[in-house]
């Protein structure tokens, strides 16, 4: 197990520590930001959950929406869609974090990819542009919920999963942990400048992951490797547009090259607690009968 020191990167002191009310949730309906706002609720945070069409609209292709979500909140949630490793994901920060420290914001938290080179990048410049606020960094592995709530989830469905993973393992975290990390990050004091690197607590390949769904739902589901190429192409079959399909196929060839197969101790640290076990998240995801 690899131990993870969260360093502080932000020399910049904030005095006024009082207790957040308002929280801005970008992406609030997406799988953390949903999750993150269910959390804020029922600790009786005021919740602006921004998506394009909800009470709070907030598009990060839009940035005259940014402002008027921003304006009056004590901290905001920034997952960055489509990620912070894509395109124009370095400008949109630079805007985001201007905007956030103009409007009194106090503290922010930056959903981050680990082992992602590009997103360091992104994450510099929310830090640079937001000039007194608090910044913390959550840098997240791949999501167990992937299974069943996103794109892999036809294909457990139709029992076979298919992606450019091969042998490589990896640390999968379920994300009710990493919205709990979330929100304390959002919620506590001594965060500030901390980059959290947290991970689910056991390393599989993806054929392991299939064999577990398998053992939980009783029905047969099995990992079938393809190349980054041939899973751009699959995608382009699913309607995204050829480059951002080539994209997310380099992406995720990168992140699974091997360099992210170990698991750190973040959540612990966080929370106090150890995370959630894959098998665990499968058999309540998959409950047979």
């Amino acid at each position: 197990m690899t131990t993870t020191t969260n360093t502080n990167l932000d020399a910049t002191p904030v005095a006024d520590t009082a207790s957040i009310g308002t929280v801005l949730v970008t992406s609030g309906s997406g799988k953390t930001g949903r999750r993150v706002a269910e959390r804020l609720q029922a600790r009786n945070v005021t919740v602006r959950s921004g998506s394009r069409r909800g009470s709070t609209v907030f598009d990060w292709e839009a940035p005259e929406t940014w402002g008027p979500a921003l304006s009056g909140a004590d901290a905001a949630y920034v997952a960055y869609y489509p990620d912070v490793a894509a395109p124009g994901a370095v400008e949109a920060m630079d805007a985001f974090g201007k905007l956030a420290a103009g409007l009194g914001v106090r503290r922010l938290v930056l959903l981050s990819g680990r082992g992602e080179p590009e997103a360091l990048q992104t994450e510099d410049a929310l830090r640079e542009a937001a000039t007194g606020v608090e910044l913390t960094v959550v840098q997240a592995s791949f999501f167990a919920q992937n299974f069943n709530e996103g794109a892999m989830a036809d294909g457990v469905r139709a029992g076979a999963i298919p992606f450019p993973a091969g042998t490589t393992a990896e640390p999968f975290i379920d994300a009710d942990d990493l919205a709990d990390v979330l929100v304390a990050t959002l919620l506590e004091d001594g965060h500030a400048g901390l980059v959290h690197e947290v991970t689910g607590p056991r390393l599989l390949t993806f054929a392991e992951v299939a064999a577990e769904i398998s053992r939980a739902s009783g029905r047969t589901v099995t990992y079938v490797p393809v190349s980054g190429e041939e899973y751009a192409a699959m995608l382009e079959e699913y309607g995204l547009p050829r480059p951002e399909a080539q994209w997310l196929a380099g992406l995720f060839s990168m992140l699974l090259d091997g360099h992210n197969a170990s698991v750190t101790d973040g959540v612990e640290r966080v929370l106090g607690r150890a995370p959630k076990d894959f098998g665990s998240f499968a058999a309540a995801a998959w409950q047979r009968g």
